[in-house]
């Protein structure tokens, strides 16, 4: 897409552009899952919501003209339910609407139970770089107990054959605190992940979110102090195996996830699909707007080709753009450059000077002129941290 001088400028001063995509179909929902998702029924309708994807994009398309998108994120759900062909035509519609990084960081997220070796060598052959498997655990008791539809052979067979079909990016999803599991356990799981040599290791602590069933009816989940050694016991693992820890739950071996990042680091992303969010900013930052398509995938792909598949809209105040932003900093162990807080959000960092001031006083933040970078006593207590930033006036 050729880009005017106009856009060339615009481009500048807006943050990085990356693009999420949400296929909310799964074999079955789990208990602790509050994402937009929904048990397939009957036959999904593939091609009916490609379409839908593909129109649903044209709304947000003037306003990001010109801009680059550095990396793609297919979600859900388990978008590994669709076809290749599927895949193929929905990247395609994109990459004829969209300006696509020649490094562009492509990834699909995919259940072990839903996997086939020449699906994953089709989805290769595609442009998509990165794999990410949901495993959560190799022990077939907390599966079955979390709800999972896999054993523990179907989550090693779908790291091995992402590896024979050519990932070199490869992401394995683990949990820790599942219900009735030891610090050994969990341990356990963490050696049988890194025994499958993935680049890239999440690993994050199993919440009972509200609407979803394990809110409803807890399970029994280890008490705090156990949570506690297996969080510290797990990350020291982690650290001598060589995946250091760049985010709360993430460890990289060879690279962080860009997408991810790019959110951590408070960049605009399109949003498209059945539930999904954006955040967009318009040149100058002198707006940044918040959106949401609405949830249902049928009411989705009747809506699509309309303004009314964008369900909500929000513009941030600046205090919302200063705790947002902080939110998401602040979930990573190298933090950001003070400098980053104006350049992504438009607002100028002497307004959060006493509350870093107060932070670092507390030991819960490096005491650094040039950076915003959570101690390790931050990033236990994120929440007393992220409490010094509400309500900032600018």
């Amino acid at each position: 897409m050729p880009m005017t001088s106009r856009s060339a400028d615009s481009a500048q001063v807006l943050p990085p552009l990356s693009l999420y995509i949400h296929i909310p179909w799964c074999v079955r929902k789990c208990p602790y899952c509050d994402f937009n998702s929904h048990e397939v029924r009957n036959d999904i309708p593939e091609k009916a919501y490609i379409q839908a994807l593909l129109a649903d994009l044209e709304h947000d398309l003037p306003g990001v003209y010109g801009r680059q998108i550095d990396s793609v994120f297919i979600g859900g759900g388990t978008p590994s339910l669709f076809s290749a062909d599927s895949l193929d035509t929905l990247l395609s519609g994109l990459r004829s609407k969209l300006h696509f990084s020649d490094s562009v960081e492509i990834t699909l997220e995919a259940n072990p139970g839903a996997v086939e070796q020449q699906k994953f060598v089709d989805f290769h052959a595609l442009g998509i770089n990165r794999l990410s498997i949901g495993v959560q655990s190799f022990n077939d008791d907390h599966l079955n107990k979390i709800g999972r539809i896999h054993d523990h052979k179907a989550a090693i067979k779908a790291a091995e054959m992402a590896h024979y079909a050519g990932f070199e990016r490869i992401n394995l999803d683990l949990m820790f605190g599942l219900p009735d599991q030891s610090l050994a356990q969990a341990l356990k799981d963490l050696e049988y992940a890194i025994a499958l040599e993935p680049g890239h290791i999440s690993w994050y602590q199993l919440t009972l979110e509200p609407n979803t069933l394990f809110y409803q009816q807890p399970p029994q989940l280890p008490p705090d102090d156990a949570l506690w050694q297996m969080q510290q016991q797990g990350q020291a693992l982690l650290a001598d195996k060589l995946y250091p820890q760049y985010e709360i739950s993430a460890y990289s071996q060879d690279a962080a996830c860009q997408h991810n990042l790019n959110y951590w680091q408070f960049g605009d992303y399109l949003g498209i699909g059945a539930g999904a969010h954006g955040k967009l900013s318009t040149p100058g930052l002198e707006q940044v707007e918040r959106l949401q398509r609405c949830r249902h995938p049928q009411d989705y792909i009747k809506a699509a080709a309309s303004p009314e598949v964008i369900s909500q809209r929000r513009v941030l105040d600046d205090s919302d753009k200063v705790l947002e932003f902080m939110m998401n900093a602040l979930r990573l162990n190298a933090g950001v450059s003070l400098t980053d807080l104006q350049t992504r959000t438009g607002v100028d960092s002497d307004c959060i000077r006493q509350a870093l001031a107060t932070a670092i006083q507390q030991g819960l933040l490096l005491d650094d002129a040039q950076r915003i970078q959570p101690s390790a006593r931050g990033l236990q207590y994120l929440n007393d941290l992220l409490a010094l930033f509400m309500d900032i006036k600018p």
